[in-house]
Parts: C-alpha cells; sequence; structure tokens
C-alpha cells in the first residue's frame, strides 16, 4: 500500500472528511486530496500531525508493505533544502549585522569631522539608534526561529562585545590619537548592547512559543 492510499484509509477509518481535514492540518482540501492521490507528498511535519489526527502509528504512515523508496527520498530531499534554507538565513542575519556594523565604523573616520561637532550627530544616529535597533532586529529574528537553539542566548554577549567594540573603535580610538594614550574599552556598552539583545531574544523566544 503506498502512502497516499495509507494516509486515505488511516482519514475515512477515523470518520474524518478532507473538509476536516484540511482544517486540522492548516492546509487547503485541494492539498489533501493531492496528497491521498500522490500527485504530491506531505512533509514529516504534516505526517506527524496526520498521525495524531487520524490515530494511528508513524509506523503504519511510513512503513508497511513496501519500501515507499520515492517518499522516503522525497522526505531527504525536503529535509537537505530546510537545512541549506536554514543555514542560508543564519549567514544572512549574522551577515546584515556586520555590514551595519562595519557601516557605523567607516561612517565615523570618514564623512565625520569631530573639530565641527559631527561626533555628537554620529553618536546620537549610530551608537544609539542605529547599531541597538539593529542588536534588537537581528537578536529577535535569531530567537523568533530558534536559531542555535539554547546557545542563541551565549550570542547576547557577542553583541555586547561588537556594541562596545564598535563606540572603542570610534570615539575612544580617536581620543587615544588625539591625546596620545590608550583607553581601556568601556564596558559599560558591553552590558548595553548585551541587555539590547537579550530583550530581542526574549520577545523572539516569546512569539517563538506562542507559534509552536
Amino acid at each position: 500500500m503506498d502512502i497516499g492510499s495509507k494516509i486515505k484509509k488511516a482519514r475515512t477509518e477515523a470518520g474524518i472528511t478532507q473538509e476536516k481535514a484540511a482544517d486540522a492540518l492548516g492546509v487547503s482540501r485541494q492539498t489533501i486530496s493531492n496528497w491521498e492521490n500522490e500527485r504530491s507528498y506531505p512533509d514529516i511535519i504534516s505526517v506527524l500531525k496526520m498521525s495524531d489526527l487520524y490515530h494511528v502509528s508513524l509506523d503504519y504512515l511510513l512503513k508497511g508493505e513496501s519500501t515507499m523508496n520515492s517518499y522516503v527520498d522525497y522526505l531527504d530531499e525536503s529535509t537537505n533544502v530546510v537545512k541549506s534554507n536554514t543555514k542560508f538565513s543564519k549567514l544572512a542575519l549574522i551577515l546584515s549585522y556586520l555590514v551595519v556594523w562595519a557601516i557605523a565604523i567607516i561612517f565615523f573616520w570618514v564623512f565625520t569631522s569631530k573639530e565641527s561637532g559631527d561626533a555628537m550627530g554620529y553618536s546620537l544616529m549610530f551608537l544609539w539608534i542605529i547599531l541597538p535597533v539593529s542588536t534588537f532586529i537581528i537578536s529577535f529574528l535569531i530567537s523568533k526561529n530558534d536559531y542555535w537553539g539554547n546557545r542563541k542566548w551565549i550570542g547576547s554577549i557577542g553583541f555586547g562585545i561588537m556594541y562596545m567594540l564598535a563606540e572603542y573603535a570610534t570615539f575612544s580610538m580617536a581620543n587615544n590619537v588625539a591625546f596620545n594614550k590608550v583607553n581601556s574599552p568601556d564596558f559599560f556598552m558591553l552590558v548595553t548592547g548585551a541587555l539590547i539583545s537579550l530583550a530581542g531574544m526574549g520577545i523572539g523566544h516569546l512569539m517563538h512559543n506562542k507559534k509552536k
């Protein structure tokens, strides 16, 4: 018996119409029909939901009289696509933050005049608006998608360090050059950046749990 026939048999034996199954699974009735007639395959999450909805075991749906190699291949391919997309999304988030961070540093040294007071405008724009907002949004998206699991919380320290380095690579470094001295980084900036990141991750975590 193929996967489509098993899905249809389990549904009818459970006394559930295609419309009710579609509502419970969050798909269209046509999608249910396509699964049952093997015009398309359900993803593994939908199979898990059908197992609960139809009160049948996963062994029944995924094993049985035939090996269903085509469906297994489909699940394997789908899993690889999801993993690839997830890796790309993680990389895109981190690169987005690094680009904003780098632009903030470059803008300070190239486009601001320390004598004209532009540095104060830079402080308000980049250090207290753009970088904090970027930190919050990136942290929120990481947590909302549960990237890196519980390890993501450690990332707040990384965001705090980057926030501290942004200030050190601009104002502190300019002061070092002007007065020919070496100041230590402002660890208050580390705490500030970490707290902003934790706020974003906390809200993202709540939304992730609500979605689940």
